[in-house]
């Protein structure tokens, strides 16, 4: 009998997990989250009184909150198979806070700069290089994927779509899936 494989969703929310465990210690706690919001307020030059950012730190603060409900767990911090727990049940629980919208709308109004409802290729890599440490020649792939028209640009649907996508499909080829690399 040959093993089971692990779904899509758990394996990109594994994938999440890795990129945010800032000192790598196998626990998330809210620090991480603090520091994932600095490296966007750095990386875009935000005042931490820029409505972006506040944004930004809210939204994080009361994702967290609900990743701590939803976890099971009574500590303030979670593991990696309590991170995907959590998320999973977040994500379809929506009484408190939707976090592919919320969420979703908050880094994108981080990352369009100009606020034109769309992000540009510089924009994107701006993103990718200044928050994400990663300027590969993969990320402008990343790009073509999330702009799904293929107008030269990512919407506000396009960036909301994709990240649904992420934390909601199985489809391992939807532009979400690839965020933090190809499954």
């Amino acid at each position: 009998m040959a093993p089971a494989t692990q779904d899509i969703i758990t394996i990109k929310l594994e994938r999440t997990f890795d990129q945010m465990d800032a000192n790598k210690d196998g626990y998330l706690d809210w620090s991480d989250y603090q520091k994932l919001g600095d490296r966007y307020i750095r990386g875009y030059n935000l005042s931490k009184d820029d409505r972006r950012a506040r944004a930004l730190q809210t939204f994080s603060q009361i994702y967290w909150l609900e990743l701590l409900r939803h976890s099971g767990t009574d500590g303030d911090r979670l593991t990696k198979d309590q991170f995907v727990t959590a998320n999973r049940l977040a994500v379809i629980d929506t009484s408190r806070l939707n976090v592919t919208e919320g969420g979703g709308h908050a880094i994108f109004d981080v990352i369009d700069v100009d606020g034109d409802n769309e992000i540009t290729k510089d924009e994107f890599a701006r993103l990718m290089r200044d928050v994400w440490k990663d300027d590969s020649p993969q990320t402008m792939e990343l790009f073509t994927r999330l702009d799904t028209d293929g107008d030269g640009a990512i919407s506000r649907h396009e960036f909301i779509r994709a990240v649904r996508e992420h934390f909601l499909s199985n489809d391992p080829d939807a532009p979400g899936s690839i965020f933090f690399g190809h499954i």
